[in-house]
């Protein structure tokens, strides 16, 4: 006599979930969103019936991961500096060591301050986003040559109900004539533009034009340092990320425009990943 089959669980499928995927957390968070779960839900009741609706929900987030798209194109969002950021494949998917970027720039506006920033190529919106959440008193201007990276942008400045910025259209400098500001703040693309990396991985699905910038990854970094000068007020700070490699090309660009203490910070990864520099 034969038995009926038993019907699908929560762990059952979080098991099969993990097979298809080489790491486990991520089979973790799509099973989670897939099923409207929260991370305490997911483990607490292994026993939970899933039904095929679900299930097929499921295998559809586990096969295009396993096809290379991005975990957060696949959720929707990433979290950064503590906030939950909306991303598409419009902008670049914001990376932790981004957050460097953030924390050089607090250091240098005291709680209180009412500082301009500008924050370059904000695609997400997350580094303004986060300087404009920690310091409510500073007005955040997001410039991005791309209508539909401000309109993400946008967004999440909207949805962590952030009044202090506003977003401009425009290629670097160029839309922001006769304006000024205390801290200048980007992270441009700096990958060169021959790297077989940008064949690999999540980078395969998000703009090039995020990430390519010659053929040594300086072009966008060398325009902005040198157009910095006339956009700062005096004894402001330009911040950049760029490459691991490149940081001693980036601090000689910089003290070729005059800027001074210029200095080079590295991640937490231990990586040279950005510079700051004062202008004279």
């Amino acid at each position: 006599m034969s038995t009926p089959d038993l019907p699908l669980t929560l762990g059952e499928l979080l098991r099969q979930a993990r097979a298809g995927l080489p790491h486990p957390r991520e089979a973790n968070l799509l099973v989670a969103h897939a099923l409207g779960l929260s991370a305490v839900d997911l483990y607490a009741h292994p026993e939970r019936a899933v039904n095929a609706a679900e299930a097929q929900r499921v295998n559809a987030l586990v096969v295009r991961r396993g096809a290379g798209e991005p975990v957060a194109h696949l959720l929707g969002t990433r979290e950064f500096y503590g906030l939950e950021l909306r991303v598409t494949p419009d902008v670049l998917i914001p990376r932790p060591e981004t957050e460097l970027l953030v924390d050089l720039a607090l250091a240098r506006i005291e709680p209180g301050a009412r500082a301009q920033v500008l924050d370059l190529g904000t695609g997400s919106g997350a580094i303004a986003v986060a300087i404009a959440q920690a310091r409510p008193e500073v007005h955040v201007v997001a410039v991005d040559r791309s209508e539909a990276a401000l309109s993400v942008a946008r967004g999440n400045a909207e949805h962590h109900h952030l009044d202090n910025l506003s977003f401009v259209q425009g290629t670097w400098f160029e839309p922001l004539t006769g304006q000024s500001f205390n801290i200048v703040v980007s992270n441009p693309p700096y990958v060169a533009s021959a790297d077989p990396h940008l064949k690999r991985g999540d980078v395969r699905f998000e703009p090039l034009t995020a990430l390519a910038a010659g053929p040594e990854g300086l072009d966008d970094l060398r325009a902005i340092i040198s157009e910095a000068p006339k956009h700062m007020n005096k004894g402001g700070w330009l911040l950049l990320e760029h490459g691991a490699d490149q940081q001693a090309a980036v601090l000689e660009l910089l003290a070729s425009e005059g800027f001074s203490e210029c200095l080079g910070h590295n991640d937490l990864a231990g990586l040279p990943r950005a510079v700051s520099a004062r202008r004279p």
